[in-house]
């Protein structure tokens, strides 16, 4: 049990840590000392390494939480706060995957075509929804946290 607590905390480090360094900290380094031609290509290819990243979390997160989900419960009567968690998970799961497979396809089909404007629109539209991921992420941290102390 604790080999899995082990990587889904990892996992979840992962992505949530690294949306918000790039939300809080690369994003708005990059605006302000790189010009779009040099800027996107950057996000293009952070992203690019980063979203290899989440895809391995996100295998990681939901194995070991159905592991920890059936070795505590039996998958048959979970205690709210878990529920809570795996709803939530599920909704940030389809919104990378809508990042991943829409716009950031756009960032890297414009980039390579230095369609500076639209690329500068996909990753705008990346921005928002990661703002949104991270935020849910950050939320689930809390139910997992205190949702045990709430039940």
């Amino acid at each position: 049990m604790r080999v899995a607590l082990l990587i889904h905390l990892l996992g979840s480090i992962i992505w949530i840590g690294g949306m918000f360094f790039a939300y809080v900290a690369l994003r708005p380094a990059a605006a302000r000392l790189l010009e779009p031609p040099q800027r996107l290509p950057l996000w293009r290819d952070t992203l690019g390494r980063f979203f290899v990243w989440v895809w391995i979390s996100i295998a990681a997160i939901y194995a070991s939480g159905f592991h920890m989900l059936a070795a505590a419960y039996g998958l048959k009567s979970s205690p709210p706060y878990v529920l809570t968690m795996f709803g939530i998970a599920t909704v940030m799961t389809v919104i990378f995957m809508y990042i991943y497979f829409w716009p950031f396809k756009h960032l890297v089909r414009h980039v390579e075509s230095s369609s500076w404007k639209e690329a500068g629109a996909a990753l705008n539209s990346i921005r928002r929804l990661v703002a949104v991921n991270l935020l849910l992420g950050i939320a689930t941290v809390v139910v997992a946290v205190t949702g045990g102390l709430l039940a």
